[in-house]
């Protein structure tokens, strides 16, 4: 089975150039991974262990969708217009400064990769083709990872780890906001000494060239707060009822899904502003693939191998702390999702309870580690294919300093922690 996971995920590593689309990939293998599962075992067993593993995975995807729906008819109604018309400057060096806070707070009740389609498109209207746009986006994609991790709502895997009970909403804001904000503000501080923004001073200061949206859609803003609000209610909305993040979340789309009903009640010309054409266009292939995976890693986890991997760690490394860093390290190579699902099968919560240090590493590193490179996530991946910037440019210009943003994060959680105690 695990020569089997390994041959799937390299095909979904070299998706794009082997043509092959990585949900579908991730769906072969998680139904191969269950099939051999139960070979020689009891049939009963195995069903049971699938039928485990589908009702916590079923509560991800749940979620997943009720939110990315959320986000899509705020941005048919162009209620992000709100925040984005502010973001103008005509200092580079300032702007700059603003895109990475208004990106890392954006992305801490939106996904990181909605964050960075939003931005990226704005910075498109903003900034003309150049070096300086180029890092511009560079910012966006260092900003949407860190300001994800560090609510259980802005990452999915973040969102993975909540669910599943392995961090808690206030404890996570608070002792994660500020390993976060400092992952982010240290690669700012550099980059605002690049020779991309000194060259920028230079010039004639950008002025946006057009707007990021001609106009907000008709009770655009009555869609956006009570759109932002069905998102930030779903953890109040867990303490108050103990129910499963998802039923907030249903809870929420419920009510926008009446809400545009009735204001778009009988008028033709508002139908793409409804529900249902929200739903064709949100992320499904991003939501099947979450599936694939998150199946595939609980195959494993049923038949031990994810536990012999957690005791040879523990075996060869005694450190908590740089068992999470490598795994951030990591997640620049390997996407975080299946990497925070194998060390949730990995690790139990008897072993690491609820808020450990370890749990709250590993949602930091896996947020924060993709931004090393271009593609160790999903806001890198969006920010390449939107903007055509070259992998290597990446790994050239900015890579050293997101690197370094991770491990004064690390650093900054470690200090805080230990003064704490």
């Amino acid at each position: 089975m695990g020569l089997l996971f390994g041959i799937g995920y390299v095909l979904i590593i070299f998706e794009e150039s082997l043509s092959f689309n990585k949900s579908g990939i991730a769906l072969l293998m998680a139904v191969s991974l269950w099939v051999v599962r139960s070979i020689g075992a009891s049939l009963e067993v195995v069903v049971l262990e699938l039928q485990n593993a589908t009702s916590e995975v079923s509560q991800i995807v749940f979620y997943l969708l009720g939110a990315m729906t959320i986000v899509e008819i705020i941005d048919a109604h162009q209620g992000f217009k709100l925040v984005t018309d502010r973001l103008t400057s005509r200092k580079p060096k300032i702007l700059l400064w603003m895109i990475g806070f208004a990106t890392f707070f954006l992305s801490s009740v939106l996904d990181n990769l909605t964050t960075t389609i939003v931005m990226v498109s704005l910075l498109r209207r903003l900034v003309p083709p150049s070096e300086y746009r180029k890092l511009l986006g560079a910012v966006v994609v260092i900003a949407a990872n860190a300001g994800g991790a560090w609510t259980p709502i802005g990452d999915v895997t973040t969102t993975m780890l909540w669910i599943h009970g392995h961090i808690s909403t206030f404890s996570t804001i608070k002792n994660l906001f500020l390993p976060s904000s400092v992952s982010l503000v240290v690669p700012l501080g550099f980059m605002s000494l690049t020779s991309e923004v000194n060259e920028m001073e230079l010039k004639t200061p950008p002025t946006p060239l057009l707007d990021y949206y001609d106009q907000i859609a008709p009770r655009g803003k009555l869609v956006f707060g009570v759109g932002l609000g069905a998102l930030l209610f779903v953890p109040l909305f867990r303490s108050l009822t103990g129910l499963p993040p998802y039923m907030g979340i249903l809870l929420g789309l419920g009510v926008i899904w009446i809400l545009t009903d009735v204001i778009h009640y009988d008028d033709l010309e508002r139908q793409h502003l409804k529900l249902p054409h929200a739903l064709s266009r949100i992320d499904s292939q991003g939501a099947f693939f979450f599936l694939g995976i998150l199946l595939s890693m609980s195959s494993l986890e049923a038949v031990g191998i994810l536990r012999e991997i957690a005791n040879y760690l523990n075996a060869h490394i005694s450190s908590v702390e740089l068992i999470a860093s490598i795994i951030g390290v990591v997640s620049a190579i390997i996407d975080n999702v299946p990497l925070v699902a194998a060390t949730m099968g990995m690790y139990s919560l008897s072993a690491f309870p609820q808020d450990s240090e370890f749990w709250q590493l590993i949602s930091f590193c896996a947020g924060t580690g993709g931004s090393m490179l271009i593609t160790g996530s999903a806001a890198g991946v969006a920010f390449m294919g939107m903007e055509k910037v070259d992998f290597f440019w990446y790994f050239r210009k900015v890579t050293v300093y997101a690197f370094v943003g991770f491990g004064s994060g690390i650093a900054t959680y470690l200090a805080v922690r230990s003064l704490s105690l």
